[in-house]
């Protein structure tokens, strides 16, 4: 069931744009709770040392699965110190016996470094990879769909050389089923770690002559492994490249948005979204039918993709650690839930957006003629003919001047009949009919369309 919105809230990531089911990873409730599992976790360990009795275990385990944030945000009022304030709420719960092990050669930042990977991973994998799946998925269907639709090539702004719609959305599916493979990948390299204030094992050295044996055996607990050597924080690395990773889909999404409504222009108009009868374009004007919906995702991601740069600025940390990296980092998740938002968003608009085929074809006919410059210079040249480049160019602007297609002009010059005769029936086919020049873009947007789907089918 949908939350509520709470409007007193501060950031519209709450009350516009919130992914529930990421609520059990990336909320504050849940990082607490991240937190306390940890704290669990590293009893586990002493318990399966020996150290610890099982039922002095069982009470820290128990006390930590009952942590609720409010409690350790009052009790941080007091202690000024957030994972203090979660050790003295589940001390809270356990008996004088349980309560050394506590916490018990810990250092705040291997239980948060962790619990924040850990947390990262559990909601790409669960929620995150899936939705983008299903998104690759539906652009899937759609490239198929349409790739035998006639459409003209843009390139800075102007018209081109003929592809297919098919074609142009294939582009996209190649670029997001490989973004879904970096971000499943950097998700799972990111680490853990128990090795103390300064790195060094020095509290767990006190008690172990294996400490990295032990940090081990903690992380496994929670099916992490821990860096191979850390200062109080984990290596930056491995997050940063995580978060770049989702930035850098979160541009493919913004690039697709982009092209998308350009092609909902009033002079192009050659795709639309199917809305609602009931929806309002513009407060004046009550013929509007905007592209919003694409205009929002690319307005969401101009804000959070500078994240990347304070990421990478969160990789300085002076000597064993200093603090400035701390609050920027806590808008990590806020990031992941915006762009999940959009992932669904784009997978609801894609599903049903309206392909107009006929205003595809009026559209590529404006230019029609103009397109076979290109193969006539081409075939020119192969020919054998000196200088086809700068002869069709010529050609061109005289056809334009003088208001006549290019082919009237050609065919009426005796210098080059010659070379023309060396053309073969399908050369001049794709010459003289500017529909059949589309290389291969109908089978290039299948052969793409099959090789994802192949991907995802067998490992997702």
């Amino acid at each position: 069931m949908k939350e509520e919105i709470d409007f007193s809230a501060f950031s519209p990531t709450d009350y516009r744009y919130a992914v529930d089911e990421l609520r059990d990873y990336l909320s504050e409730e849940a990082f607490v709770n991240y937190k306390a599992k940890v704290e669990a976790a590293v009893a586990s360990a002493f318990e399966r040392r020996g150290i610890l009795k099982a039922k002095l275990c069982d009470e820290i385990v128990e006390a930590a699965s009952k942590v609720k944030a409010e409690e350790v945000y009052e009790e941080e009022k007091r202690t000024k110190h957030d994972i203090r304030a979660l050790v003295n709420v589940i001390r809270s719960g356990v008996s004088d016996e349980a309560k050394p092990f506590v916490h018990l050669s810990a250092t705040s930042y291997d239980v948060v470094n962790t619990a924040n990977a850990l947390r990262y991973k559990d909601a790409v994998m669960k929620v995150i990879i899936p939705d983008m799946v299903e998104l690759e998925r539906t652009w899937i269907d759609l490239a198929r769909r349409e790739k035998d639709t006639l459409q003209i090539g843009r390139t800075h702004g102007q018209h081109a050389e003929p592809i297919t719609f098919g074609f142009a959305l294939a582009q996209y599916v190649n670029r997001w089923g490989s973004q879904i493979l970096n971000v499943q990948e950097t998700s799972k390299n990111l680490i853990g770690k128990f090795s103390g204030a300064v790195g060094a094992y020095n509290a767990t050295s006190l008690i172990f002559d294996d400490p990295e044996e032990f940090e081990r055996e903690v992380l496994a607990l929670l099916n992490m492994k821990p860096a191979a050597i850390s200062t109080q924080i984990v290596p930056p690395e491995p997050v940063s490249d995580f978060v770049h990773s989702i930035i850098s889909s979160f541009s493919v999404l913004a690039n697709f948005c982009d092209d998308m409504r350009h092609l909902q222009r009033s002079e192009i108009g050659e795709i639309f979204e199917r809305v609602a009868k009931e929806q309002v374009g513009s407060s004046t004007m009550p013929h509007k039918r905007n592209p919003i919906s694409f205009e929002g995702v690319k307005s969401l991601w101009k804000t959070f993709m500078p994240q990347a740069v304070t990421m990478h600025l969160d990789q300085i940390s002076e000597h064993q650690r200093d603090l400035t990296n701390s609050a920027s980092q806590r808008y990590t998740q806020e990031l992941l839930v915006v762009f999940n938002h959009c992932v669904r968003k784009l997978r609801m608009i894609s599903a049903r957006l309206v392909v107009d085929r006929a205003r595809m074809r009026e559209n590529f006919m404006i230019s029609a003629d103009n397109i076979i410059a290109e193969p006539l210079y081409i075939l020119l040249s192969y020919y054998g003919h000196p200088d086809a480049h700068e002869y069709v160019r010529k050609k061109s602007f005289q056809a334009y001047e003088g208001k006549k297609t290019l082919r009237e002009v050609i065919e009426r010059d005796e210098e080059i009949i010659s070379y023309l005769r060396k053309f073969s029936r399908e050369q001049k086919e794709k010459v003289f009919d500017a529909e059949k020049y589309m290389g291969i873009a109908a089978e290039k947007a299948e052969k793409v369309a099959d090789y994802w789907e192949g991907v995802f089918k067998t490992n997702f």
